[in-house]
C-alpha cells in the first residue's frame, strides 16, 4: 500500500508542479500584455489562444524530434500575428529556453537522455555561443552566405534521413552514443558558434550530427539534443531579452504552451519506430536546409 501511494505521488507531483508553473506564466503574461513595440499586435482573446496553440505544437514537435521549435513559432508570429521580425526572432529564442528544459526533463525521466554526452556538448556550446555572438558584429554582412553554405551542407543528411526513414535497413540500432569527450566538446563548440552567428537554436544541427558523427540511437539523440541546447538557449534568449527584442507577455504564453507540449512529445516518442522518427526529422531538416538556400536567393519561406 505504501509503495503504491508513493508511486502515485511521484506521478502526481511533477504534473502538479508543471501545471502551477504554466498557470503562473499565463497570469504574468496577462498582467504585462503581449505588446513589445507600437507595431506589435494587441492582446486579444483570439491572439492569446493562438499563441497557446502555437506553443503547444512547437513543444510537441520539439519534444518529439529534439529541436527548440523556433522555426514553427517565428513565421506564425511574423506573418500571421504581425510581430516585427526582430521581436519574432528574439521571442522565439526566448521560448526555446523553456521548450528545451521541459523536453529534456521529460526525456530524462524516461531514460532517453545521455547526461554525460549532453554535459560535454553543453559546455562546448556555451563557449561557442559566446564566441559566435562576439563574431556576429564582424560577420553580420555575411550571415546570408553562411546560411547558403549551411543549407547546402544540410541537404545530404536530410535526404539520407528521409531515405532511411522510408527504407530502413535491417541492422540493429546502437545502444549508446559513440565518441569521446573531446569530440563532444568540439562538436558542441561548433554548434554554439553557429548559434551565436545565425541566431538559431542548435537542434537543427545537433540531431543529425549526433546520429551520423557519433552513431547515436535516435531516441537518445532527441533528449540529449534538448539538454545540450539549454545553456545556448539561455545565453541566446537572455541576450535578446536584455536587448529588448522579446515580447515578454507573448513569450510567456508561448512558453507555457511549449512546456506542456514538450512533455507530450517526450512521452509520445516511444510510440514511434526509429525509422519514423528519422523520416519526421529528415523532412524537418530538409525544410530548414531549403529555407537557408531560399533566403540567400531572396525567396522567403514561411
Amino acid at each position: 500500500m505504501t509503495e503504491g501511494w508513493i508511486a502515485g505521488w511521484r506521478r502526481i507531483v511533477p504534473v502538479a508542479v508543471i501545471a502551477l508553473v504554466i498557470a503562473v506564466m499565463l497570469w504574468t503574461a496577462l498582467s504585462v500584455g503581449i505588446e513589445a513595440t507600437p507595431e506589435s499586435p494587441s492582446f486579444t482573446p483570439a491572439a492569446l489562444l493562438l499563441l497557446i496553440a502555437i506553443g503547444v505544437v512547437a513543444g510537441i514537435f520539439g519534444g518529439l524530434i529534439g529541436v527548440g521549435g523556433s522555426t514553427i513559432m517565428l513565421p506564425i508570429m511574423y506573418f500571421y500575428l504581425g510581430f516585427p521580425a526582430p521581436i519574432a526572432i528574439g521571442t522565439g529564442l526566448f521560448v526555446v529556453i523553456f521548450t528545451s528544459i521541459s523536453g529534456a526533463s521529460g526525456h530524462l525521466v524516461r531514460g532517453n537522455l545521455d547526461r554525460r554526452v549532453a554535459t560535454w556538448i553543453a559546455i562546448g556550446g556555451l563557449v561557442g555561443v559566446l564566441v559566435g555572438s562576439w563574431l556576429f558584429s564582424s560577420l553580420v554582412d555575411y550571415t546570408h552566405v553562411l546560411g547558403l553554405v549551411l543549407g547546402l551542407v544540410f541537404l545530404a543528411p536530410s535526404i539520407n534521413m528521409i531515405r532511411e526513414g522510408i527504407w530502413p535497413g535491417t541492422g540493429l540500432e546502437p545502444e549508446h552514443i559513440g565518441g569521446s569527450p573531446p569530440g563532444y566538446l568540439l562538436f558542441g563548440t561548433g554548434i554554439g558558434v553557429l548559434t551565436g552567428i545565425t541566431g538559431l537554436g542548435g537542434g537543427y544541427a545537433l540531431v543529425p550530427g549526433l546520429i551520423y558523427l557519433f552513431s547515436a540511437p535516435v531516441r537518445i539523440t532527441m533528449g540529449t539534443s534538448l539538454a545540450s541546447m539549454i545553456p545556448m538557449a539561455i545565453v541566446g534568449g537572455g541576450i535578446k531579452l536584455t536587448e529588448g527584442y522579446v515580447a515578454a507577455g507573448a513569450g510567456l504564453v508561448l512558453a507555457a504552451g511549449s512546456i506542456a507540449g514538450a512533455q507530450i512529445g517526450a512521452a509520445a516518442i516511444r510510440r514511434f519506430r526509429p525509422a519514423t522518427l528519422k523520416l519526421i526529422f529528415g523532412l524537418y531538416f530538409l525544410y530548414a536546409a531549403t529555407r537557408f538556400i531560399a533566403e540567400f536567393f531572396g525567396f522567403g519561406l514561411p
